[in-house]
């Protein structure tokens, strides 16, 4: 009768025990992260991104002049009020036009030709103070002396050079008061150029307010009589 002898279990080398522990030991640990938190993170961070001003982008050079501040005026405090006194400067002297052609249309002439001596005197460094002498010298055709009036359309002519009124009166003096055909020819001629209806008297009597003796004068020269 055999006897049956219990084999004893194999036993790993100590070799193998070393290897395997080493591989474990090699392994990274990887945390499961849940995919609702990474989203959230991700989230977070796009918000992040978008909420940051441009100048955080922006790479300044360290040796660029600082910026000015927010609040910097270039404009002076003398230079602001120099600008509101001229603004209520130029506000005055229209006011003063609009009256002197109210007073022309209404037939007062000599109201009228104060407000545009007024103007001419006190806002002579204003551009639009040539309207004025225009009026002016008009009304002194009618009331004043023809001969300073013929003068300062001559002088207007020049500095306004293509404002048609200031052609056709002077061209209407010329022919009757100084008796200069051609000359009064080329100064109608640029008139009508610029403007045809300065040839129409109804126009220069009814829509420009002509005074009654210039309009005498005009169609002395259109009728050559």
């Amino acid at each position: 009768m055999s006897t049956c002898k219990a084999i004893p279990p194999r036993l790993p080398c100590i070799s193998q025990i070393s290897n395997r522990r080493a591989n474990e030991v090699k392994k990274p640990v990887v945390a499961s992260i849940p995919w609702e938190a990474w989203s959230k993170n991700s989230t977070r961070r796009s918000l992040l991104f978008l909420s940051l001003p441009m100048s955080a982008f922006l790479v300044t050079p360290r040796n660029s002049a600082a910026a000015p501040s927010v609040g910097f005026d270039p404009v002076t405090d003398a230079e602001r009020d120099a600008s509101s006194a001229l603004s209520r400067r130029v506000g005055e002297a229209v006011r003063l036009l609009d009256l002197a052609r109210e007073f022309q249309a209404k037939g007062e002439f000599s109201r009228a030709l104060d407000y545009f001596t007024q103007i001419i005197n006190d806002y002579k460094d204003l551009a639009f103070t040539e309207y004025a002498r225009v009026g002016r010298a008009l009304l002194l055709y009618e009331i004043g002396d023809r001969e300073q009036a013929i003068t300062e359309m001559e002088d207007v002519s020049i500095s306004l050079k293509g404002y048609p009124e200031i052609h056709a009166a002077l061209a209407a003096a010329l022919y009757t008061d100084k008796h200069a055909p051609l000359l009064a020819e080329n100064q109608f001629t640029i008139a009508t150029i610029l403007d045809p209806c300065y040839a129409d008297l109804s126009y220069v009597r009814e829509k420009k307010h002509w005074p009654p003796s210039l309009v005498s004068s005009l169609q002395n020269f259109i009728t050559l009589s």
